[in-house]
């Protein structure tokens, strides 16, 4: 074990030295998904900071390195800072069309500068862990830190990398050095994700709280302010929760995150139509399929299935178009497959998925394929190893009560519904009532 066998931060903090990758904030966190859907994903946070752009100025930084490039085509950083900006790009618009550009500007960087071009190296395992070729994106990590051995953002997309790999252990130790070098809200949120997938929610909203402290930006505020709200709701806090994500839309009105992140709370509270409203404006912003899925689940937990089966439906053509762009189906997609798709897919998925980045939620969804198709004694295993380091999440505990309950373990499955239901009895639009459901077929304990 490591000595991050229990995650570590050293206090007090000494002043941050701010190593701000040529001003931009970047692209990942565990993954690259943009969005942090209700599965137990992990969250985005900037590569390196402070300094995160907010969109449009982000749109203006990608066209005047364009034109810059245009008059000085051999500048190896400018095509290096142009990729890892079409990563952040394509997560931003959920247009996975973006990566293709980022290669093609990263290979010209590299093939500029091939020795050294740490800045290329690191782009190319943002874009490697974008596409959820995790194996990759760590091999690049580790070739930018020996061209570089103290580039903050490499010890972050090794870290990411390194999680979705199931070697937890390494991951951790990538987020110490990471912290060490600069404690700032990148390393910060990315230690605060540590404790939260141990399980210490407490210690992780108090590492996000010292990232909204630290935040040089109202960008990096925002990002601070949107992941302790989810961290709340994941938690089962909902109006916290809104009072977070309402004091971010002040500063960044038409965020689709915190949009989603509202309706989720709005949901919770129990008002619906201003979920369904929220979600209306966070897909008409960014059509990305976590929102377009949580709002098809939304619509069917209200008996509007019609409405449900078109978000369904653009969920599988926007996944589709990353897949087509090389992206390699996530937790969420089996997840789908599983519960409205074709349940013998999501098994496939699931199988490939596990096999090539056994993150926890990973290896969640692939239990549930498991058990959707029947085959809950296989599913059971990979159920437990979801929860292995003692995620505080009400899906994996709901999961894993469903397949007990289909073996007819009934202590057990009472044991993990319930724990579901007091982590957050409105964890899901769907699965929340079953559980109440199934906890009534079982029974009191005798």
């Amino acid at each position: 074990m490591t000595r991050w066998s229990k995650p570590r931060v050293r206090w007090p903090w000494r002043p941050a030295t701010v190593l701000c990758l040529l001003g931009l904030a970047a692209t990942l966190f565990a993954g690259g998904a943009a969005f942090l859907p209700p599965t137990g994903a992990a969250p985005t946070v900037p590569v390196d900071g402070p300094g995160q752009e907010s969109r449009p100025a982000a749109h203006d930084r990608i066209e005047g390195l364009r034109t810059r490039l245009r008059r000085l085509p051999t500048d190896h950083a400018g095509w290096a800072e142009l990729g890892v900006l079409y990563v952040q790009r394509a997560q931003h618009s959920a247009d996975p069309q973006f990566y293709a550009k980022a290669e093609q500007a990263l290979r010209r960087s590299l093939g500029l500068r091939q020795k050294d071009n740490h800045l290329a190296m690191m782009g190319n395992g943002a874009l490697a862990a974008a596409r959820h070729e995790f194996s990759d994106a760590a091999a690049w990590a580790r070739k930018a830190l020996a061209a570089h051995p103290g580039h903050t953002a490499s010890y972050g997309v090794l870290a990411d990398a390194l999680l979705q790999l199931g070697r937890y252990d390494e991951a951790f130790q990538a987020t110490q050095d990471m912290v060490d070098r600069q404690p700032a809200t990148p390393s910060l949120a990315r230690a605060s994700y540590a404790w939260e997938l141990r399980g210490d929610t407490s210690r992780a909203s108090a590492l996000m709280r010292r990232a909204l402290r630290s935040a040089s930006t109202p960008a990096d505020a925002v990002f601070a302010r949107l992941h302790l709200a989810l961290l709340a709701l994941n938690d089962g806090r909902p109006k916290e929760a809104l009072k977070g994500i309402e004091q971010g839309l002040r500063v960044e009105p038409d965020h689709p995150t915190l949009l989603g992140a509202r309706a989720r709370a709005h949901r919770a509270l129990g008002d619906p139509d201003a979920a369904v409203a929220d979600y209306r404006a966070a897909i008409d912003r960014v059509p990305h399929p976590s929102l377009l899925l949580e709002m098809g689940e939304l619509l069917q937990a209200q008996g509007r299935t019609e409405q449900a089966r078109e978000h369904y439906d653009l969920f599988r053509t926007t996944s589709g178009l990353f897949r087509q762009e090389g992206v390699a189906a996530d937790a969420e997609e089996v997840l789908f497959e599983a519960d409205h798709g074709q349940p013998a897919r999501a098994v496939r998925l699931g199988r490939e998925a596990a096999a090539d980045r056994p993150f926890l939620a990973t290896l969640d969804a692939y239990a549930w394929s498991l058990h959707k198709v029947g085959q809950h004694g296989q599913a059971l295993p990979w159920a437990n190893a979801a929860l292995e380091l003692g995620t505080r999440s009400a899906l994996f505990h709901y999961h894993r009560g469903m397949i007990h309950h289909a073996l007819g373990h009934r202590a057990s499955a009472r044991t993990d519904l319930e724990r579901a239901l007091d982590i957050d009895p409105h964890f899901h639009p769907l699965h929340a009532p079953r559980a109440r459901t199934a906890l009534d077929e079982i029974g009191p304990a005798q």
